[in-house]
């Protein structure tokens, strides 16, 4: 064998490893299953404004949501292994939607609790972003939508401690809750170093 045909062979066995291994990966959005068996939804969220605000045990290391800002609790049950999962954040409004694809703009910024090191998030201000600007002939392609801002979280999931979002009045958070599937695959070379 030359060795071009045999950097060939190498190349053609590492580019079909690494499309097996990204082929191979597999993962599910779900919510933790429930006692019951039922795939219900198992974290339980509380939203405050700076009106009704209720320091809660837990969470009272966190500031109270500023006026025309809302702070919004994500408590996760425990599982039994949770680095199978992950929890997929996202932050928008409802809003009439025609056929244009419409994004909102706004900045996810993470922040520390001073002294306790804990994160929590922050969207400062939501406004309309940009959108397609399709001609929308039906009227029945208007129709109410969750419109996110473009930046999106995903974090690990840790039942140890409530995820914590302080978003402007009037905004959403929806979340779900991604499960892996399957076992980690390999790519490693199979060429033995002769050096």
């Amino acid at each position: 064998m030359n060795s071009f045909t045999l950097k060939t062979a190498k190349h053609a066995f590492s580019t079909t490893a690494l499309a097996f291994s990204l082929l191979s990966f597999n993962a599910l959005a779900t919510s933790p299953e429930h006692p019951s068996g039922h795939n219900q939804n198992m974290i339980t969220t509380q939203a405050f404004s700076s009106t009704d605000y209720q320091s809660q045990e837990a969470t009272k290391m966190f500031p109270a949501p500023n006026e025309g800002m809302e702070q919004h609790i994500l408590t996760l049950p425990k599982l039994s292994d949770e680095s199978n999962y992950m929890v997929e954040i996202q932050i928008g409004q409802t809003k009439m939607v025609d056929c244009n694809r419409q994004m909102l703009t706004g900045e996810l910024k993470q922040h520390s609790v001073k002294g306790w090191g804990y994160n929590y998030y922050q969207v400062d201000s939501i406004t309309e972003g940009p959108s397609t600007r399709m001609a929308c002939i039906r009227k029945e392609e208007h129709k109410e939508a969750f419109v996110q801002i473009r930046d999106e979280l995903k974090l690990n999931y840790d039942s140890r401690l409530a995820k914590v979002f302080y978003l402007p009045k009037g905004s959403e958070l929806r979340y779900r809750v991604w499960k892996v599937e399957s076992q980690f695959n390999y790519s490693k070379s199979t060429v033995a170093d002769n050096s």
